[in-house]
């Protein structure tokens, strides 16, 4: 009998354990996740670590598996690849997508504004997060900045940049459309080209000059083998954010706890890829340096009269649409009202000190057009 009854609750325990085991393995999820960058570009090292910290963390209720950029889809297909669910998450950067909605152009990057401090605080304390959900969310996609580095590395090409006198007739890879507009005035003429044919383009004399990104991503793609000269620094892109668009369907289907956990993840590797890309931008300057490259940096004078143009620039744009006017009076706003501490605290603070700024006034009237 006692036999019978130990065989019995045996039975018991082991239909609990399995049913157990059932439930768990129903409830953790799987996603397929790419990006905009391929394997041989840095900035990939971003999403691997959100997606690697993800998976150790939530890995219990999700693990994702991640292609680089190419290898399931071009990079411009992510996008909509991501919105139609054919994937569940996708790194980006923001800019790409300005042509649906010129507000991703200051999600993404800013002219002569926003250093990455100033990306952090915003997105963290001032709004910024809320205005990622709801620009992406227009599409049906949820949005964690997960990354941000500081300025841009500035123009590399064989044609020699010593000022911005120098930039008139000059043909420029330069991305965004603000930026574009920038140069325009400044007598450059924009050149558009995706990353990887930045290389070729300036060894085969395409264009006299180039950006693309942060020092130690620039050297990872060999731009000290092609370019003999390099101006700086980048005001083009005064600071540049990643981060993981995610279709709002497998969001949703994630509880609370999980979704949680990725937006922990996503803030600690906004803090690993500040400090991670300036100590890569370090070692790539003393690179550079070695292989010879020449730098020129742009003078404070020929910076203030960028400033007044990128100023004029940011309120024309915001004019064209309502929602690219309420990311930069965010902007704007964030910088005034932080400056009540900044300039105080300078020079021992985390922002850019300046009071040339475009017009809080304006961009309201832009607002309510």
């Amino acid at each position: 009998m006692k036999t019978q009854r130990a065989l019995m609750f045996t039975g018991i325990a082991l239909g609990a354990s399995l049913v157990s085991l059932t439930a768990n393995a129903q409830d953790q999820q799987s996603w397929t996740m790419t990006s905009t960058w391929p394997e041989n570009i840095d900035a990939v090292k971003i999403d691997r670590h959100w997606v690697d910290m993800v998976n150790n963390i939530a890995g219990d209720a999700l693990q994702i598996e991640f292609h680089p950029g190419g290898t399931l889809m071009p990079g411009t297909e992510v996008f909509d690849a991501t919105e139609t669910g054919s994937i569940e998450a996708s790194g980006d950067w923001p800019g790409y997508w300005a042509g649906l909605n010129p507000a991703f152009s200051p999600l993404a990057t800013t002219t002569s504004l926003f250093n990455a401090l100033d990306y952090f605080n915003w997105i963290q304390q001032w709004g910024g997060r809320e205005l990622y959900q709801e620009i992406y969310g227009q599409f049906g996609l949820v949005y964690l900045p997960y990354g941000v580095l500081n300025n841009e590395s500035g123009f590399m090409g064989r044609t020699p940049i010593e000022s911005i006198a120098d930039l008139e007739g000059k043909r420029l890879r330069i991305a965004g459309r603000d930026q574009g507009r920038v140069m325009e005035q400044l007598g450059g003429s924009q050149v558009t080209l995706a990353g990887g044919e930045v290389y070729q383009a300036i060894e085969r004399g395409v264009v006299d000059a180039a950006e693309f990104s942060a020092p130690g991503i620039d050297y990872s793609v060999g731009l000290a083998e092609v370019a003999d000269y390099w101006a700086t620094p980048g005001w083009h892109q005064s600071a540049t954010v990643f981060g993981v668009m995610i279709n709002k369907d497998a969001w949703d289907a994630l509880s609370e706890d999980t979704q949680t956990k990725l937006q922990m993840a996503a803030d600690a590797t906004m803090g690993w890829s500040l400090a991670w890309s300036e100590r890569e931008s370090t070692d790539a300057t003393q690179k550079f340096i070695d292989a010879g490259i020449t730098i020129n940096q742009f003078s404070e004078e020929d910076l203030a009269h960028i400033q007044e143009i990128t100023n004029e620039v940011i309120v024309r744009g915001a004019c064209e649409h309502p929602d690219h006017a309420k990311v930069y009076h965010s902007m704007i706003s964030y910088m005034e009202h932080y400056a009540t501490w900044r300039d105080i605290s300078a020079p021992f603070n985390m922002s850019r000190v300046t009071d040339d700024l475009p017009s809080l006034e304006d961009l309201e009237a832009c607002m309510n057009q």
